[in-house]
């Protein structure tokens, strides 16, 4: 899915204008790139190559965390060097980062890689929106977001008429904004419009790895902590920091199998003070240690 909402407004634009806008070529180590689904790109090039680039884009699914391949960072590198504008779509950011590209820029990833990116290098600026453009880095948080990124960039290139042409042809009547939410509204998720709770909330999932105290979310969502906590207690049963625990706890949970950092490592990013104190926790959640989840 992002890959075609990268690629796709860019051949569409060149249909559309009846002429060549926009030359796409692809890079892969061995010709060919293999999707997560069925699909088999046929790459023009391969990664170590340097031809005359506009943007590089690095478009990567699953867990970009194993991506151990030192030469293709180093080719990162590079074409950082050379000039050419660096981007990075759904997992891609965090290749990006690995590669040390991201110091000092403002970027977003797919909210599931969010927790381990913070982990890897907890000085980026991570940012919750669907796509962010700070200078020569363009991050984009994957899925269909690509559509509204390339919205973007048509636009800038061509006008936006003409960019709103290239949307239409994909039905893509709604186009968003860089700063529009890359998950459900709150308000969805949770069944309630409380606003104390939705604030509180939010301010748990922006700060997994480092836990706010309960005056804290008390603070920021406007209440005291003793009606935060009944709050809490009417629409979910338990206090505002039992809650707080099982969010952090669940993106363990999704982290355990959606990457290769170590215990210990999944236990920072999720604010916990070390493997054993998260091992129990985790094992008071969900029945079982940690290890025995992954595996």
């Amino acid at each position: 899915m992002s890959y075609a909402c990268t690629v796709e407004p860019l051949r569409a634009a060149n249909l559309l204008a009846r002429r060549k806008l926009y030359d796409v070529v692809h890079f892969a180590a061995d010709g060919q790139a293999q999707s997560s689904g069925a699909a088999s790109i046929t790459a023009a090039c391969r990664i170590g190559e340097t031809p005359d680039l506009d943007l590089l884009l690095v478009i990567a699914g699953g867990d970009p965390t194993s991506f151990r391949d030192a030469s293709a960072l180093a080719w990162l590198q590079r074409m950082a060097r050379r000039g050419v504008q660096l981007g990075g779509v759904s997992g891609g950011p965090v290749i990006l980062a690995m590669a040390g590209l991201m110091e000092g820029r403002r970027m977003t990833v797919h909210w599931e890689h969010a927790p381990v990116l913070a982990e890897l290098s907890p000085d980026i600026i991570v940012e919750r929106r669907l796509y962010v453009i700070d200078r020569d880095r363009v991050t984009c948080g994957g899925g269909t977001a690509p559509l509204d990124l390339m919205h973007a960039l048509i636009a800038e290139h061509h006008g936006g008429v003409f960019a709103r042409l290239v949307s239409d042809w994909f039905l893509h009547t709604d186009i968003r904004t860089s700063a529009d939410p890359q998950r459900a509204g709150l308000v969805e998720r949770l069944g309630t419009t409380s606003a104390p709770v939705l604030i509180a909330v939010a301010a748990m999932e922006d700060h997994v790895a480092d836990p706010l105290t309960l005056p804290q979310l008390a603070t920021v969502a406007g209440v005291s902590p003793r009606h935060l906590n009944r709050l809490f207690q009417e629409r979910f049963g338990r206090s505002t920091m039992d809650y707080y625990r099982e969010v952090r706890l669940d993106v363990a949970h999704h982290l355990l199998g959606t990457s290769s950092l170590s215990l210990t490592d999944i236990a920072l990013a999720t604010g916990f003070a070390g493997s054993a104190h998260f091992s129990r926790a985790f094992s008071a959640r969900y029945g079982m240690p940690p290890s025995r989840a992954r595996r």
